[in-house]
């Protein structure tokens, strides 16, 4: 990569994974050796792009998974990709806060599933606008900050949209996860949270504890819906929807992950609107003003990264969608 002051020859073009129609992502994502770069907005920059993050949102765009809430790809060919990390290269006009050699992060597609840019992530160079980027910690690495920011909007949105507020008791379900390690520290931190439980698997329990969670569970041994504690909130980032609004021992329900959420194949006109609503998300500057909320305590745990330099691998090892699958962009071949 080059040196954050070598940017004297800016390109007209540039190297991106894309797709052309939808698919299994292994079959349609191809490398373009050659994609135009839009001129720069007014309130744009231009970021070589060092490492972007992949989320359930993305390998649901590529497989067409959101055909019957709208329709997010209506430009094919399309590069995809939300979250990136990088380095501003040039400046739009009217942009005052970023300055070139800036490493900057942030999601860039504003509307959720909505506005798609036609230049996502997954490229050496992309566009975002200045109100949708931050200034990577320096404690971050730029693998750890391209995974940040879906999750970070999620697990505060989530909190945001049930309500949640100081005093208040939370149970976490997959709280060892991307989202849900950021749904314990915001609860904990911002919120104020009178007491948090949160399940995970063995291994995790220790990663829990030092999150500041109250009341570990080990899944692998027992039934959180058997146990005898009541909860205000419950925040599943394990299975959206599984609970169908139904109450359990009096808890209240919200979806986990609004962007990545398993929506039936098909619904009622009338929801359309109300899940559009929820593919929206503060950008992560916006976070980062909210009271409380800084550096220190946003990024205390990022949780594990899976680094990758292809994106065609969307799965982990567990055959599941990964919230932490950083890609790592540099001289695409």
């Amino acid at each position: 990569m080059a040196s954050s002051d070598d940017y004297s020859t800016i390109p007209s073009h540039t190297k991106a994974w894309f797709y052309s129609k939808h698919g299994n992502p292994g079959d349609v994502l191809k490398v373009h050796p050659n994609w135009p770069i839009p001129e720069l907005n007014e309130d744009q920059v231009l970021i070589k792009v060092v490492a972007a993050s992949l989320n359930p949102v993305d390998n649901k765009r590529i497989t067409d998974f959101y055909k019957d809430i709208n329709n997010p790809d209506p430009l094919l060919p399309i590069v995809p990709g939300f979250d990136v990390a990088g380095i501003v290269v040039k400046l739009g006009n009217q942009v005052t806060k970023f300055k070139v050699g800036d490493e900057v992060y942030g999601d860039i597609q504003e509307g959720g599933i909505e506005n798609l840019k036609k230049l996502g992530t997954l490229s050496e160079y992309t566009i975002a606008e200045e109100r949708l980027l931050a200034h990577k910690p320096p404690n971050l690495s730029f693998v750890e900050a391209a995974s940040f920011p879906a999750a970070v909007e999620t697990a505060y949105e989530g909190l945001e949209r049930a309500d949640f507020s100081a005093g208040k008791s939370i149970l976490v379900l997959g709280g060892a996860g991307g989202v849900g390690t950021q749904v314990i520290q915001l609860a904990k931190h911002v919120y104020g949270a009178s007491r948090i439980a949160a399940t995970s698997s063995t291994g995790k329990l220790e990663l829990l504890r030092k999150l500041g969670v109250d009341f570990p569970i080990d899944y692998t041994k027992e039934n959180f819906e058997e146990l005898s504690e009541k909860f205000d909130l419950v925040y599943d980032t394990v299975v959206p929807n599984r609970f169908n609004d139904k109450e359990i021992n009096g808890i209240e329900m919200v979806l986990q992950d609004i962007k990545g959420c398993r929506i039936r194949a098909s619904i009622p006109k009338p929801l359309i609107k109300k899940w559009r609503e929820a593919f929206s998300f503060k950008p992560i500057v916006e976070l980062l003003r909210v009271d409380k909320i800084d550096d220190s305590i946003l990024i205390d745990v990022i949780g594990e990264v899976v680094e990758k330099e292809d994106p065609r691998e969307l799965i982990t090892s567990k055959g599941r969608e990964t919230k932490r699958l950083a890609i790592l962009i540099e001289d695409l071949e």
